[in-house]
């Protein structure tokens, strides 16, 4: 069975949300991320050498990335239909979505929160605005990042909006405002919000 390794409050709600989704039986862990002795657990620690959440074990597969467990779950539990196959025409927009959070909107939110000066040039990201700009317009076709199919990257996503919201650094954007509360609706993102312990 896959073993979730998770504290509330973290990154490790997209993969809590993501299993919930994919209707495959799981544990999860509790990990207090500010204790050591919690940290040191030995199979945790297998599944993630820097002791951070989340981490996954699914047999011998070990991963430590939000992002990285959202595709191995869609891809390796393809019958929850989270991730277009290969093949398929939305493959490539799903991946660039899918890897949209942690290569643009985290570091666009670290640009914010710390008051560094945006360098659309010398930063990979861009900046906060065109990173907002860009996922404003990718969501327009609604209700989903990819039209009408909801998958693994709206988790990604939908967790990042949740969380510009909750820091109240959002604003007022009708687009993504709408999208986080149609994410937030779904049964498997209640069940994994709302179990915070």
């Amino acid at each position: 069975m896959i073993k979730l390794y998770w504290c509330p409050k973290t990154r490790a709600m997209r993969a809590l949300w993501m299993l919930e989704e994919s209707g495959v039986p799981f544990e999860r862990v509790h990990i207090d991320i500010r204790n050591q002795e919690s940290k040191d657990n030995a199979e945790f620690r297998a599944a993630s050498p820097q002791g951070k959440v989340p981490a996954l074990a699914d047999g011998p597969v070990h991963i430590s990335d939000s992002g990285a467990i959202c595709a191995y779950v869609a891809d390796a539990y393809p019958a929850a239909g989270l991730a277009p196959p290969i093949g398929d025409p939305l493959r490539g927009a799903y991946l660039q979505w899918l890897m949209f959070t942690n290569s643009n909107i985290e570091p666009a939110m670290m640009e914010k929160f710390s008051g560094l000066a945006p360098n659309r040039v010398a930063h990979g990201w861009g900046d906060y605005a065109s990173m907002m700009s860009t996922l404003r317009e990718g969501l327009r076709k609604g209700p989903w990042i990819l039209g009408e199919r909801f998958s693994a990257a709206d988790v990604m996503l939908g967790t990042a909006v949740y969380f510009l919201d909750t820091f109240k650094i959002l604003g007022d954007e009708p687009v993504l405002k709408g999208y986080v509360e149609r994410c937030m609706a779904r049964p498997a993102a209640q069940k994994a919000f709302s179990s915070q312990t």
